[in-house]
């Protein structure tokens, strides 16, 4: 029944006795982390409506349903702990959603005994999800009937409560979530950015629970797994703008999302049986090192008394986060002017963490309630960490050390305690788990590795040990902890292995080994700026891959032989509006200018289907990346095509600049822009237009190289999207990815087609995909007919040294008889006999 219309007296659901969240056994709903309500141990078999209101989500397993109340409270019933397991065994929705239901009125039946047998448990959930908003005050803890009353609900403002107020009426997608493994930091980061950016309240609503889109915790308490559907509810003056770009949000997977799930080192080693002297881990980073055990330590608090001054701790929690953000802005700073994309995404979900409602909220009731600020922070970081590890999700488990990261760097500004780790150059580190601030700190020191207790091969330390070179291992276990400090340990990261008791003769066996790696990266590198070529005298350029200025001058810096692929997509991301002819001018400018006097490969936009824009909403796909992107989208919109060809043709020395068309399917579309390229030229009065050339990434394009290359100046193959096309796999598919394999047969017939094809008109080919920074495969490209490779600004000096080493001829002869095999794995055992790596 309503007091008014911002007051609410909600009724019981169901009949039996009433339990605080505090007493029900489970960690999600206990630790307040989907709202505030209360909870009954059900003696009836119907659930009722509590209030007046609209059924707003019914949960697909049946066990769940959200009512929002006239007043604008939105309420989660949910039958039973761990139910949605059930997958609707024994439950029967009464309504559907989008119905009107009046107090009292039966919502789901369910079988006691069947339900009940099968469940964790029978309590049941009456949640506040729109806490922001309402606060719920209990009107009894003891055992109620169905209709009487349980529970006060009460506006925090006037303006929250007030639905005639909300501008605009409610709208909802559903959405499948494309994300690596789900909603961890990074991706809830971004929601939540998207969110912030309207003046809308969205909330998200998964399995029967529901979170604001502008709580990180919220958001990854949810538990939404990779390929889940979830429904995103907006309400405001701009609420289908926000839900436009929530939905892409969602259903845009991360480039470094991508990029992680490939990476070689994410591959958890098996387990072999136990050996002495030795702990046997996961490799997170590779490496072989050998050095000192250095053992790091947690802070650990004393006992709280209590009785604390609210006022004087608030004061101070406050100057400790104002501290810590100072310093994570400044990490920020630094690796956006480095170009460290890993690093900055990392920070950013650091930075909102600390922002977090759930994180905050809880401190300050516990500061108000007299706790000293140092214990309200620890214990509310510690109850969301347990939020995180109970959800089921190893990767949220993981993402809980990033929360144990803010909550070491906040002490230590509260205690006042220098953060610095007085660790000696070249030792082994060894911790419980280490975080990513602790890791940059630890990389400046000169530490020769890292090892953990715990930890897991896709968590951030892992990609920022990957990042840094620092060999890694992670998940030794306990025993960890009960090594002596300083004592002298192998650090086995490729094998998964801490050498405990290593003799003189392995500590000098692994010194020999890294001297001799040292030696041949020092010799390759040396030898980095001069031109490549084979035994024969045949020439192959060394290119770099590259997203920025600064990633650019780090390709010179390593004897780049120019820029093979400048990816523009970065000038158009992580923006709210599209990016000028001059912004655009000016960043390609500086990559020319960081490159000396090599030539540059400007990779016209490639967005569209799985790589959304806020400011350019597209239609969702159902299969996007066989949808509108590429040079699809530059024809459905020539103006974006038209400003980024304006903005390359003003760069200077013009000829340097050397323009690539992506997802180009058909000779008519690279004619198409070959006449737009020449009649801005005309415009701007320039008399001779840049080279222009033709990515070869889908099999029709490979098929018609000899007709593309008639009409383009050079052709690049991109071997990741190549590989998915012909094998019609995706490369982002967590069973699929390591099958996808640009060494399959059908792929090398692909390139020696291509290659074929642009011989008949005399022009070069160059490959810019993964492939190329394979040195096994640098034998075979070379044999097939491509004169260009374009890598990690890195591995430049590895792959001019790879070229070097084989006769042109005998490549050709023998790259040939691989196109014969009959998979990825033999084409692979045979590079190996055909061409050792050192």
């Amino acid at each position: 029944m309503h007091n008014n219309n911002k007051e609410l007296t909600l009724s019981a659901p169901l009949s039996g006795p009433v339990l605080t969240l505090a007493r029900v056994p489970d960690a999600v709903f206990a630790g307040g982390a989907m709202g505030d309500g209360i909870a009954i141990d059900p003696l009836n078999d119907t659930l009722h409506s509590p209030c007046a209101g609209v059924v707003i989500h019914v949960a697909r397993t049946g066990h769940a349903l959200t009512v929002r109340a006239d007043n604008g409270a939105e309420l989660l019933l949910h039958l039973g702990l761990d139910t949605v397991e059930l997958q609707g065994d024994g439950f029967s929705v009464l309504v559907k959603e989008g119905a009107r239901v009046s107090n009292g009125q039966p919502l789901l039946r369910y079988d006691v005994d069947k339900v009940g047998r099968r469940c964790k448990s029978l309590v049941s959930l009456l949640i506040l999800t729109n806490g922001e908003d309402f606060q719920a005050r209990p009107i009894t803890l003891k055992n109620v009937k169905v209709g009487e009353p349980l529970l006060h609900i009460i506006a925090r403002t006037p303006q929250a409560a007030n639905t005639e107020e909300r501008a605009g009426p409610e709208v909802r997608a559903q959405v499948r979530v494309a994300h690596r493994g789900g909603l961890h930091a990074r991706p809830a980061a971004l929601v939540r950015q998207t969110a912030q950016g309207f003046q809308s309240r969205s909330q998200l609503h998964f399995a029967g629970k529901s979170a604001p889109c502008n709580s990180l915790i919220g958001l990854m308490g949810l538990a939404v797994g990779e390929q889940d559907d979830v429904q995103v509810s907006c309400q405001g003056p701009d609420a289908d703008a926000a839900l436009q770009a929530l939905i892409a949000a969602l259903a845009t997977a991360l480039p470094q999302d991508r990029h992680a799930a490939v990476a070689p080192a994410s591959h958890p080693v098996p387990k072999r049986p136990a050996e002495a002297g030795v702990l046997q881990g996961v490799c997170a980073a590779p490496g072989l090192v050998d050095g000192p055990l250095f053992k790091l330590n947690a802070i650990s608090l004393p006992p709280d008394a209590g009785g604390h001054d609210p006022a004087g701790q608030r004061q101070a929690f406050d100057a400790a986060l104002n501290e810590v953000r100072r310093e994570i802005d400044g990490t920020l700073a630094q690796a956006k002017r480095l170009g460290n994309t890993d690093e900055e995404a990392i920070f950013a979900a650091h930075l909102a963490l600390l922002e977090d409602p759930a994180l905050l909220d809880a401190a300050a009731q516990a500061i108000d309630g007299g706790n000293a600020a140092t214990h309200a922070w620890s214990q509310s970081i510690d109850a969301q960490c347990q939020v995180l590890q109970q959800t089921g999700s190893a990767l949220l488990a993981e993402r809980a050390n990033d929360l144990r990261d803010l909550r070491q760097r906040v002490l230590r500004a509260l205690l006042g305690e220098t953060w610095h780790y007085d660790v000696p150059a070249g030792a082994i580190v060894a911790a419980h788990e280490l975080t990513p601030s602790d890791l940059l700190q630890l990389s400046g020191q000169g530490v020769a590795g890292l090892c953990m207790a715990e930890g897991g091969a896709t968590s951030h330390v892992a990609i920022l040990a990957r990042g840094k070179g620092l060999p890694c291992l992670v998940a030794l276990g306990a025993a960890l902890l009960d090594q002596e400090q300083g004592q002298a340990v192998v650090l086995d990261a490729d094998g998964g292995r801490l050498e405990l008791m290593p003799g003189a003769e392995r500590l000098a066996q692994v010194g020999q080994i890294r001297q001799e790696r040292q030696e041949r990266r020092a010799a390759q590198q040396l030898r980095a700026h001069q031109p490549a070529a084979t035994l024969d005298g045949v020439s192959i350029d060394v290119a770099a891959n590259v997203a920025s200025s600064a990633e650019a001058a780090d390709a010179l810096a390593n004897g780049a032989d120019g820029v093979g692929l400048l990816r523009t997509e970065f000038l158009f991301v992580d923006r709210h509006t599209a990016p000028t002819e001059e912004e655009q001018r000016a960043a390609c400018q500086a990559v020319l200018d960081a490159m000396g006097d090599k030539p540059v490969i400007i990779r016209t936009i490639d967005v569209g289907g799985d790589k959304q824009l806020d400011y350019l909403p597209l239609p969702p796909e159902a299969n996007p990346v066989l949808g509108l992107r590429g040079i699809r989208l530059s024809q459905a919109r020539p103006e974006i095509l038209d400003q980024q060809l304006r903005a390359l043709l003003q760069t200077r020395p013009l000829e340097r600049c050397r323009i690539l068309l992506p997802m180009v399917t058909e000779v008519d579309e690279l004619l198409h822009i070959r006449r737009r390229v020449d009649a801005l030229c005309g415009e701007l009065g320039i008399e001779r237009r840049p080279e222009i050339g033709v990515m070869i990434e889908v099999p029709a394009a490979a098929l018609q190289a000899e007709q593309l290359a008639e009409h383009a100046d050079f052709l690049s193959i991109g071997t990741n999207d190549l590989s998915q096309y012909t094998l019609a796999m995706d490369r982002d598919h967590a069973g699929l990815a390591a099958r996808v394999d640009a060494l399959h047969p059908a792929l090398l017939r692909l390139i020696a087609m291509t290659c074929a094809g642009a011989a008949v008109h005399e022009r070069w080919v160059g490959v810019c995909g993964a492939l190329a920074s394979d040195p096994l495969a640098t034998p075979v490209l070379v044999g097939l007919g491509v004169r260009e490779l374009s890598v990690s600004p890195v591995q430049i000096g590895e792959i001019k040294d790879r070229v070097r080493q084989v006769h042109e001829t005998e490549c050709r002869r023998l790259a040939h008889g691989l196109l014969k095999l009959s998979s990825a794995a033999a084409v692979r055992h045979a590079c190996h006999q055909h061409w050792p790596l050192r």
